[in-house]
C-alpha cells in the first residue's frame, strides 16, 4: 500500500512538472524584438501599485521589480526610464521614455488613461512599435461568472458557468486617485541622458530567459488586447511620440526577422507551393464539369450493353443478353 501512494506521489510530481513545462514554453517565446526585455504587464502592475508617478518612475528603475532589463544604446547598461504625463481636460497619456543619447530619446510605452464617467476611468498600456510588434496593447482584467445556456435537457448538464473578461474600473487605483487630485501637478522627469537620481544604480541586463522567468507573475492579471478603447488619450499622444534614429537603426534587422518569422507561421499548414486557393464558386464547377464525362459514357454502356465507367451491366436496347 505504501508503495502505491509513493508511486502516486511521484507520478503527480511528474505530471504537474510537464505541465508546468508546456506551460513555460507556450508563453516564453521571444519575439527578438528589444521590448522583449520590457513587461508591459509589470509596468502596469506598478503603476497600479504606486501612490504617484514619482514613485512608479522609481519602481520601474528598480532591479528587484524585474520589469526593466532594457539596454537599447548597446552600453551594457540598464537604460533610465524617465515618466513624461502629457494631460488634456481628464485625459492622460503617460510616456515611459529612455534617453540614450545626449540628442535622442526612445519611447519605450504609453499609459493611456481617461475617466469615461464621475467615478469610473479607464487604462491600456501600449508598446511603441519600434520596441515591440505593431499595436501592442495590453490592459487590466477581471473574471465574472456567467451561465452558458446548453441544449440539454438532463440534470446539471443544462447549463453550465463559464468565466467572462470584463473591463476593469481603474478608479480606486491609488495612482489614479493621486492624478485626478484637485491639487495634482502634471508630472514631468527631470531626469535626462547622465544625470540620473543619486539613488539609481545601473545595472548589467540579465540574460532574457531570466528577466522573462521572473516578470511573468505580472501576467495573471493583464492580458493583451487588440483595440483602442481610450481614444482621446491616444490622440493626445500621437503628436508627443518620440523616437531614435539610432534605436531604429539598431534593431532594424531584428524587425525585418520577427515579420518574416510571422509571414512563414501564419501560413495555413495544407498549401502547396506554385499553387492558388480555390473558390467555392470554382469548386463547385470543377465537379460539375468532372461529373459530365462520366454521365455521357452511362448512357452510352446503357445504349449498349457495354460497361460504363463507374456504371452497371444493364443491357440496353439492342444490347448483348
Amino acid at each position: 500500500m505504501k508503495t502505491i501512494k509513493i508511486s502516486f506521489i511521484v507520478c503527480t510530481m511528474l505530471f504537474t512538472n510537464m505541465l508546468f513545462a508546456q506551460d513555460v514554453t507556450n508563453s516564453s517565446d521571444s519575439t527578438g524584438l528589444p521590448g522583449d526585455n520590457f513587461s508591459l504587464q509589470g509596468a502596469l502592475d506598478l503603476f497600479k501599485s504606486s501612490t504617484s508617478l514619482e514613485e512608479f518612475e522609481k519602481k520601474l528603475n528598480t532591479e528587484n521589480n524585474a520589469v526593466n532589463n532594457l539596454d537599447l544604446n548597446g552600453d551594457n547598461d540598464i537604460d533610465y526610464i524617465r515618466v513624461i504625463d502629457n494631460k488634456k481636460d481628464s485625459a492622460h497619456a503617460i510616456v515611459l521614455q529612455v534617453p540614450v543619447s545626449e540628442t535622442e530619446s526612445q519611447d519605450v510605452a504609453v499609459i493611456e488613461l481617461e475617466k469615461n464617467s464621475k467615478e469610473s476611468a479607464i487604462v491600456q498600456i501600449i508598446g511603441d512599435e519600434e520596441l515591440y510588434s505593431n499595436n501592442t496593447i495590453v490592459e487590466p482584467f477581471d473574471e465574472k461568472d456567467g451561465v452558458k445556456d446548453s441544449k440539454s435537457k438532463k440534470g446539471p448538464a443544462a447549463s453550465s458557468v463559464m468565466l467572462i473578461r470584463v473591463v476593469v474600473n481603474v478608479w480606486l487605483w491609488p495612482c489614479v486617485k493621486f492624478i485626478y487630485a484637485p491639487a495634482y501637478v502634471v508630472w514631468v522627469s527631470p531626469w535626462k541622458w547622465h544625470h540620473y537620481p543619486v539613488w539609481w544604480k545601473p545595472w548589467v541586463p540579465h540574460p532574457w530567459a531570466w528577466h522573462h522567468q521572473h516578470c511573468a507573475h505580472y501576467n495573471a492579471f493583464y492580458y493583451p488586447v487588440y483595440k483602442h478603447r481610450v481614444v482621446v488619450a491616444h490622440r493626445i499622444y500621437t503628436p508627443h511620440r518620440k523616437t531614435s534614429v539610432a534605436v531604429k537603426t539598431r534593431y532594424k534587422d531584428a524587425h525585418a526577422n520577427y515579420k518574416t518569422s510571422k509571414t512563414v507561421t501564419s501560413k495555413p499548414h495544407s498549401a502547396v507551393k506554385g499553387t492558388k486557393p480555390v473558390s467555392k464558386s470554382t469548386a463547385k464547377s470543377n465537379r460539375s464539369n468532372n461529373q459530365k464525362p462520366a454521365q455521357k459514357a452511362a448512357k452510352r454502356g446503357n445504349k449498349t450493353g457495354r460497361k460504363a465507367p463507374g456504371g452497371g451491366t444493364k443491357g440496353g436496347k439492342g444490347g448483348k443478353k
